[in-house]
């Protein structure tokens, strides 16, 4: 479509994505290589013959990765092929040592799913072309600039053959902010599902179409004219590692797009890269075409069988549903239900303690006091939830009034995350327990007496009077009194 032509009225973004997803399998997809973090060891070294490409070498299918396929066409409300069959794209892979990448063509493993996501209160269906399984190339490194500017590139295959699957969205998002929050909920999914790992480098790579239409093309409902989007010229980013990167090269890229297009310059048909340094995206080559890759059948592996894998395969309770029923049986409010379901180990973790105690007391403690410490320590739930037990008996002694809230939450809590000790030594070294009730009456005399000018204060309505009172105690008892009783008892005496 010309400048001119877009120009005439008002333009809409229309946005895809293709995400690539590592799937966690001790092996690779092809091969028997492990698939294990090589943080620390030397590159081209997690490698065979089949990963490197050599001749003779034949692939064999990994039925682990399978079986994580299918469980994501599952929580995608896919269909799920009865039989799929792998293809050669030829293309050029520096990274890739064969010079092919065995992926999925016109039969994928999953089609026509759906994922639903949540933009400003309002809730949105996108949809899902496709997802099907390939082999991830190996990692380029750039040394002494990026991908436009390096001096040179290194080339470490322990990567290559890890099992990626690559999923395609309809042409379903209006803005970036609509991006990130689908790629926010597809990896909560995919962390449910176990079939993968957010804290593992390149995890997740993001791919982005971006097309301008005229907004007179876009119909009741959103939908947009198929013949406006075949004729938009498409600009492709690549190499998007991140939610946040995926919404700021979209944004950067739509401004490109537009400003171009008000200069009375067309938009080109081109790939182009994300700098995330800086900020921007750089052109890299024009956009290939489908038959610019010459797919052909993998002829070292046989058409694939998955007839009755669906059925075979269960799945976890999914995010949305969790979240829900976490509403219904616990009683908790929407903000405490997003936060205790926003992993599947948090969620189970907060379902473990709930199990012991009231839901309220159990909510507010792993939701906001467990979870808000392990945010400032830049820490997750997994680094802690072997010490489920430890974290139980702390709230088993605040629901008993053996110690106070505060001590137990600025005290006992931190000193166990950063010490690494129980809750009865700390409570133990610090001498945080509650203290005795003639202990706590005895000082809430002594504060009576010893401040009458805030007890006439107190007789006189002012407010802050209490307060203080209440602080006298606290700092008589050594801050061993819980300051709700220490307040009432103070109230109590006051009016007599």
């Amino acid at each position: 479509m010309t400048a001119k032509a877009l120009s005439e009225g008002e333009l809409v973004s229309v946005i895809g994505l293709e995400v690539h997803v590592q799937l966690e399998t001790d092996t690779k997809i092809f091969c028997g290589c492990s698939t294990e973090p090589a943080d620390g060891e030397a590159p081209n070294t997690r490698t065979c013959p089949t990963c490197l490409g050599l001749p003779g070498a034949l692939p064999v299918v990994n039925e682990g990765a399978v079986e994580a396929a299918v469980k994501v066409g599952k929580a995608l409300d896919a269909d799920i092929a009865e039989q799929t069959r792998f293809h050669r794209k030829n293309y050029y892979y520096p990274d890739l040592p064969k010079n092919f990448q065995i992926t999925q063509y016109d039969a994928p493993i999953c089609a026509d799913g759906s994922l639903e996501v949540s933009v400003a209160g309002r809730r949105r269906e996108i949809g899902i072309q496709r997802a099907h399984l390939e082999e991830d190339p190996g990692s380029l490194q750039h040394q002494g600039g990026s991908i436009d500017t390096a001096d040179y590139t290194l080339v470490d295959y322990n990567r290559a053959g890890t099992p990626l699957m690559e999923i395609v969205t309809d042409p379903d998002f209006r803005t970036p902010t609509e991006t990130r929050a689908f790629l926010a909920k597809l990896e909560e999914v995919l962390e449910y599902l176990g079939v993968f790992d957010a804290a593992r480098d390149g995890s997740l790579r993001i791919d982005a179409n971006i097309s301008l239409i005229p907004e007179a093309d876009v119909g009741e409902g959103g939908s947009i004219d198929t013949d406006a989007l075949a004729s938009a010229n498409r600009t492709e980013v690549k190499n998007i590692s991140s939610h946040k990167g995926a919404e700021q090269a979209l944004a950067y890229e739509v401004t490109r797009q537009k400003n171009a297009v008000q200069r009375g310059r067309a938009v080109e048909q081109e790939t182009r890269h994300w700098d995330e340094s800086r900020g921007i995206t750089v052109s890299m080559r024009s956009k290939e075409a489908e038959k610019d890759y010459r797919y052909f059948r993998e002829a070292d592996l046989p058409p694939l069988s998955v007839r009755g894998w669906r059925e075979r395969i269960d799945i976890p309770e999914l995010p949305d549903a969790r979240r829900e029923r976490f509403r219904e049986a616990y009683g908790l409010d929407e903000e405490s239900a997003a936060k205790l379901t926003s992993t599947k180990a948090v969620a189970d973790f907060y379902e473990d303690v709930a199990g012991r105690f009231d839901p309220d007391l159990a909510a507010t403690w792993v939701a906001d006091n467990l979870l808000g410490e392990l945010n400032y320590r830049d820490m997750s739930i997994t680094d802690v939830d072997h010490r489920l037990e430890e974290f139980a008996r702390l709230v088993e002694l605040v629901d008993a009034g053996e110690i106070t809230t505060k001590n137990a939450e600025e005290v006992v809590l931190r000193t166990m995350l950063d010490e690494g000790d129980d809750p009865d030594a700390v409570i133990d070294a610090e001498g945080l327990g509650t203290a005795p009730d003639e202990e706590v009456a005895v000082a809430v005399g002594e504060a009576i007496e010893e401040n009458s000018d805030a007890v006439a204060d107190y007789h006189a309505g002012e407010g802050g009077a209490i307060n203080f009172l209440v602080g006298q105690v606290m700092g008589k008892t050594g801050g061993s009194a819980d300051p709700g009783d220490v307040n009432e008892l103070l109230r109590e005496r006051l009016e007599e």
